[in-house]
Parts: structure tokens; C-alpha cells; sequence
């Protein structure tokens, strides 16, 4: 609104120069030249001391519009030597100098005035249409951030610098469980209390741009786990903090049952394995406690003595603890997009390799069949693979893994290769509680135990050097059997 009274203001100041500065370059200078000559004209044809020279400021107006300096000049000693020639003072007069000096100055202002007055008019033109556009640029702006913070998943507060809410949007207004229109004016700190410790921009405290997770609260005083985005800055009228805040409770909920569920398996695997071994150990205590009663001593038999009895009933109590068998985790496995897999395992890991200065090769199809597995605990497979190679390779003159996917009839087949130390002895490879081993042997051990409970296998391929490991999955689409299991499997 402003640039438009203003354009108003100068035009009415100016009608005339606005007119002549729409007019073409070639008409003009014609029209200036055409005025001078009827002035010069009718200079000759009048007789007596009638001075008309002060005409010739007409064509230097015109002229003023369209010419330069130096052309308005030249135009300006014409419209001079015109005068002086056409009138009835004596050139040869003392007062004939200083006369044609006053006129020629009064042509040359004059032409001078209107060039600076039409160059300021359409410079102010210029700065006055960028002003608009810059206006107009700004408001769609505006709009577009007003539209972008509104519509908004994510609660948007921006406060000032003693926590004073200037701004919420209708997100924050349902997060925090206030009515809409209500916290502006409420301290930011009653609902997430952390932030008070974010100390406010100033003069010696530079801007901060970081990300925290902390305790929120809502009007009715219940707490839920809050990520915030938050920002300082500085305005004109102070300091100010702006935040964009997402309730992270329900991911909370889910990675800490995820972890259960992951520490639950584990934990069955690992005592199944346990139990296998004392199951052994009984089995062989067992026959030789019933050779025992067979076998006739010098004072009778062990058959009825009660310690002897007592052992036994010991025995039958153990083979009953140790009778725990793996159940089969089928059901909780699922199809799985394979490729999405493998992209967040290389988001994973690959930073902590770089870190390490081991390169990785990936050789994965972008078109794969999805396949049967339980999407997390496949990961869990992958990374422990992806961890034992950067342990083996670390040492290594050659510091390389390479990550290869191939499809072949109804398998897929997923090779972590290493260029490591080797396997030393690949007959134990994948038995628990191996003395040799720091971790005992259990991460190979559950990884293929995670990959047979839903019909997968893990396998060590023979290498010249390094390790290959070699991930088998059943995939869904090629198998009519599981096709039907995974249907039936499916929420």
C-alpha cells in the first residue's frame, strides 16, 4: 500500500515529465528541433525589441528528457547561437559576452534540471516496482510459512526470552492438551521444563541450533517423552526461542518392548543351549547310576539305600529342568522387504567402518523378492556379521568388507566377505560356551539359531583368505507353502 501512495504522490509533482518520459526517443527530439525552428522563425519575421529567446527553454525541456549531458549541451549552445542571431542586441556590444554566457546557462540548466528530474523519476520507478515485488515476494512468503506451520504434524512454539509463549500452532495446542488459542501468553517452561536451561541469545552468547529429548507435559499434568528441535535468535524487539516439539512416547514403547522381546529370545536360545548340554551330561550320569544298581558290592546291591535312591530321584529332577527345547519362532516372522533392509543396515554401519578405515563394497540388486524372516532379528544377524568382520579385519593389511545379494530359484543368499585373519578353526564355529572365544561363541550361535526359527540358515564358506559368510533366506514369493504360511501369519 505504501509504494502505491507514494508512486501517487510523485506523479502528481511531475505530470508533465511523466508524459514526455512516456514519449518515444525519435519524436521527442524531433518535436524539440521543430519547436526551436518556429521560435527562431518567428524571431526573424518579427521586427522591433521583442526579445523571444526565453522561448527556446520549451525545446531544452524536451530535449532534457531524452539526451545526455553532452547532447544537451550541444543543444544548449545551438538554442544560444540562435538566440543571438535572430535578436536585436548588438553582438559587438561589451554586454554581448556575459549575455550569451547567462543565456547559454540558463539553456543548459534548464535541460540539466529535466534530465536529473526524468532520471530520478524512473529511478525512483525502478526501486519502487522492486519494492512491490519484494513486498509481494514477502507476503507469499509469509503465507506459505503460515500454511507450512499450521498444517504441521509437529507442535511449532516460538516464546521470548523470559518463556513467554508468542506463537503455537494448532499441534501444540493438542499436544500439550490446550484449548486452541490459549498458550500464547503461557510460559513455555510449564510444559517442557528442560528448556529453561537454554540459555537466550545476547551480544557475547552466540545463536543455538541443536536437538534434545527431555520430559514434556500437558495441561492435565501428564508427562510423555518429548523431542525438541529448538533454535535461538535475535529480533528487534529481543531475544527469542523457537521449538519444534513430537511426542516420542509410543517409539519409547516400542524400542523398549523390542528390546524385551529380543532379550526374551536370546535368553530361550541361550538356555535351550544350556539345556542341551546338561541334558547330555545327565544322560551319561544316568547310565552310570543305572549300572550302579545293577552291580552287586561285597556289603549287597545300592538298590535301597537311600542315598543312593536320592541321587537318582536328583538325576530325574535335572533331565526334567534340561528337557527345554527351542520353540519355533515361525509365527512372529513376516515378509520383508529385503532391499530397505540392507539400505538401513549400510546406514548403520557404515560410518563405524569408515571410522575404522574399512572399505565397503555393495553389491545389491535393486529389484529383490521379499522374503520370510523376522525383520529384526535379521538385523540383529547382520550386525553382528558386520561386527565380527571389522573385528577380524582391523588387523588386516587390507581393510575391506563387501556386502553381495544373489537370487537363485527360491533362495536368497546374502555374503559378508572379509578380508581378515580367517577363521583358525571353522569346526567350531557356531557352538556355544567356546573357552577360546571372549564372548564364549553365543553371537554366531544365536545368529544362526535367529535364522533357522523361521526357516532361514547361516553357513561359513571355506575363503583363501578372509571369511565368507553366507545368510540363506527362503524367499515368499517363489514358494507356494510359504505364501500361504505368510498369509496366514499377516494381521
Amino acid at each position: 500500500m505504501v509504494p502505491h501512495a507514494r508512486r501517487g504522490t510523485y506523479n502528481e509533482a511531475s505530470p508533465m515529465f511523466s508524459t514526455l518520459a512516456r514519449t518515444s526517443r525519435p519524436v521527442t527530439i524531433l518535436g524539440a528541433a521543430l519547436i526551436a525552428g518556429l521560435i527562431a522563425l518567428a524571431d526573424w519575421q518579427i521586427e522591433g525589441n521583442i526579445p523571444l529567446g526565453f522561448l527556446y527553454l520549451f525545446p531544452m525541456i524536451l530535449a532534457g528528457t531524452v539526451l545526455s549531458r553532452p547532447q544537451i549541451a550541444g543543444a544548449a549552445a545551438v538554442c544560444t547561437v540562435l538566440t543571438e542571431l535572430f535578436d536585436s542586441f548588438d553582438w559587438h556590444s561589451p554586454a554581448a559576452v556575459p549575455r550569451n554566457i547567462l543565456i547559454f546557462t540558463a539553456f543548459l540548466g534548464t535541460g540539466f534540471f529535466v534530465f536529473e528530474s526524468v532520471r530520478s523519476r524512473q529511478q525512483a520507478a525502478r526501486h519502487i516496482e522492486d519494492m512491490e515485488r519484494e513486498a509481494l515476494a514477502r507476503a507469499e512468503a509469509e503465507e506459505q510459512l503460515k500454511v507450512l506451520v499450521e498444517s504441521s504434524p509437529a507442535a511449532v512454539l516460538t516464546a521470548r526470552a523470559d518463556g513467554r509463549i508468542l506463537l503455537a500452532n494448532d499441534a501444540a495446542c493438542r499436544l500439550f492438551g490446550v484449548p486452541g488459542g490459549e498458550m500464547p501468553g503461557k510460559s513455555i517452561y510449564e510444559f517442557l521444563p528442560s528448556l529453561v536451561n537454554v540459555p537466550s541469545v545476547d551480544d557475547d552468547r552466540p545463536a543455538i541450533r541443536t536437538s534434545m529429548q527431555c520430559r514434556g507435559q500437558r495441561s492435565g499434568g501428564e508427562f510423555f517423552l518429548a523431542d525438541v528441535w529448538f533454535s535461538t535468535y535475535r529480533t528487534t524487539a529481543g531475544a527469542r526461542l523457537a521449538a519444534m516439539v513430537v511426542d516420542a512416547s509410543e517409539d519409547l514403547r516400542n524400542r523398549e518392548e523390542h528390546s524385551l522381546n529380543q532379550l526374551l529370545s536370546g535368553s530361550r536360545i541361550l538356555v535351550a543351549a544350556v539345556s542341551h548340554e546338561v541334558r547330555n551330561v545327565c544322560g551319561a550320569i544316568a547310565i552310570a547310576h543305572s549300572n550302579l544298581a545293577r552291580t552287586t558290592f561285597p556289603g549287597g546291591t545300592l538298590a535301597g539305600n537311600r542315598d543312593f535312591e536320592a541321587l537318582g530321584n536328583f538325576i530325574g529332577a535335572l533331565e526334567r529342568i534340561a528337557s527345554m527345547e527351542l520353540r519355533n519362532t515361525a509365527g512372529e516372522a513376516s515378509p520383508v522387504d529385503l532391499p530397505s533392509l540392507l539400505e538401513e543396515l549400510r546406514i548403520v554401519a557404515e560410518p563405524s567402518l569408515a571410522e575404522r578405515d574399512i572399505a565397503l563394497r555393495w553389491d545389491v540388486p535393486e529389484v529383490l523378492p521379499p522374503v520370510w524372516a523376522d525383520r529384526q532379528s535379521l538385523m540383529q544377524v547382520f550386525l553382528n556379521l558386520t561386527r565380527n568382520a571389522a573385528t577380524a579385519t582391523d588387523s588386516a593389511e587390507l581393510r575391506r568388507m563387501t556386502v553381495s545379494v544373489r537370487h537363485a530359484s527360491r533362495r536368497v543368499n546374502i555374503r559378508f566377505t572379509d578380508t581378515g585373519t580367517g577363521v583358525a578353526h571353522p569346526e567350531r564355529l557356531f557352538r556355544p560356551f567356546q573357552q577360546q572365544n571372549r564372548s564364549g561363541g553365543l553371537g554366531l550361535f544365536l545368529s544362526r539359531a535367529f535364522m533357522r526359527s523361521f526357516g532361514g540358515d547361516l553357513r561359513h564358506e571355506p575363503s583363501a583368505s578372509g571369511a565368507v559368510f553366507v545368510v540363506e533366506l527362503a524367499a515368499c514369493g517363489d514358494d507356494p507353502q510359504l505364501k500361504k504360511t505368510t498369509e496366514a501369519v499377516r494381521p
